[in-house]
């Protein structure tokens, strides 16, 4: 049986990354809060950090680093708040309804990017994995019990979920400075074309059309050709160059 200990390490999960991001800024929200107070475009990096530290800290870390992550992200979140308007725009990063979306957008994100390479997962391992993800959210502000109650319950509430979700202009400057960073080292510049067409390409298409991100028949084959090539390559690479990145924040933590 594998769960999240055995998922959650693998960093080839960190191809899904633009799109969690994506999806989370498409809740107006979440967008508005992003956009107001992160700076994608100067410290491309940072939120990288923060957010891998965070969640191989909960998946693996001591209770002192569960503790320690959770101090830094609250300290973060503190002044991302704004009260509602006439227009009922207003965003609380602490808001527990905001928070679950977050959490959810990481785990289909982690469970699409682990099935491409490892193929579906069996039943006991794809609801071990999906019971131990609930601690992402709950580990902050997320009441317990607010994970929907099993898969199917969460089938329902993302589809709902993305059924309301809006690109507004603010979400689409903070995803075109994630993918278009302007002070990055030269690695992550050179990267980034592969990272904006996984982003397309793992997105629904509404989503995509909506912040603008270019698509067409050769994207779609060079997307599924990487994933082919990564399913073959990737599970054959050595434990610790899979796990590298979650050693190494864990390291740092």
């Amino acid at each position: 049986m594998r769960g999240i200990q055995d998922i959650g390490a693998e960093g080839i999960l960190l191809a899904g990354g633009g799109r969690a991001i994506l999806l989370q800024i498409a809740n107006p929200a979440v967008g508005a809060g992003v956009a107001a107070h992160s700076d994608f475009a100067n410290r491309p990096l940072d939120r990288l950090r923060g957010t891998m530290t965070y969640l191989y800290a909960i998946g693996f870390g001591t209770p002192e680093n569960v503790a320690e992550v959770r101090r830094r992200v609250n300290r973060a979140h503190g002044p991302v708040r704004r009260k509602a308007d006439a227009h009922g725009d207003g965003y609380d990063a602490f808001d527990p309804g905001l928070q679950l979306w977050v959490a959810a957008t990481l785990y289909d994100t982690a469970l699409q990017i682990y099935e491409r390479v490892y193929g579906e997962l069996d039943e006991e391992s794809a609801e071990a994995f999906y019971r131990q993800y609930e601690v992402v959210g709950t580990a902050l502000q997320v009441p317990v019990g607010s994970w929907p109650a099993d898969r199917e319950a969460f089938r329902r509430y993302w589809r709902q979920s993305v059924a309301g979700l809006t690109v507004t202009p603010e979400a689409r400057r903070v995803a075109w400075d994630l993918l278009h960073p302007r002070t990055a080292p030269l690695w992550l510049k050179a990267a980034m074309p592969l990272a904006r067409l996984l982003t397309a390409g793992l997105l629904p298409d509404e989503l995509r059309d909506a912040y603008g991100l270019p698509w067409s028949a050769a994207s779609a084959r060079r997307f599924e050709r990487f994933w082919r090539a990564a399913a073959v390559i990737y599970p054959r690479l050595p434990r610790r160059l899979r796990h590298a990145l979650k050693n190494r924040y864990l390291r740092a933590l």
